[in-house]
């Protein structure tokens, strides 16, 4: 909980990033009472490094609204993978493929997927290079209760199968 305040912090920054970039959806302001809530089902993560949050992401169980007909697959879903500045290059994105990975065999769980919305074709080639599978574009019939961004936007699928 201690963090919060630096997890909005880098949401804010991902989202100036994707505001400066062409054709990008940019992520909106997140409700508090969801980051806090997911910090206490211990589904908000971090990695730090010289003692600063340098990354962090969420991940939840079931995502049936982004996932549709997915409600009894055994998965990991992440989001909202938000990179400190001052340690951009580290391939994160790489590393949280290989902790999701070991999680999701820990916990008896049968892929590690996310998504991303819009045709950003960067950030497909991008989570392609880091071991998942481009299962394509999709538009979701019920965005209800979802964060803004995934309003009116086509959402890209991606999934590793442990």
């Amino acid at each position: 909980m201690q963090d919060i305040d630096e997890i909005f912090r880098l949401y804010k920054i991902a989202s100036d990033f994707q505001k400066a970039k062409k054709e990008v959806t940019i992520w909106p302001e997140f409700d508090r009472a969801l980051i806090e809530s997911e910090i206490r089902d211990n589904r908000q993560w971090k990695i730090s490094m010289d003692g600063e949050v340098a990354c962090v992401w969420a991940i939840t169980f079931s995502d049936d609204q982004i996932w549709e007909n997915s409600g009894k697959d055994a998965a990991v879903y992440i989001h909202r993978i938000a990179t400190n500045p001052n340690f951009r290059g580290n391939n994160f994105v790489t590393k949280i493929v290989e902790w999701s990975k070991e999680y999701a065999k820990q916990h008896g769980k049968d892929f590690v997927r996310l998504d991303t919305t819009g045709n950003n074709k960067k950030l497909i080639q991008h989570y392609k290079h880091s071991g998942f599978d481009f299962l394509g574009i999709v538009e979701l019939s019920d965005t209800k209760g979802l964060p803004d961004h995934y309003s009116n936007v086509p959402v890209c699928l991606f999934e590793i199968k442990m």
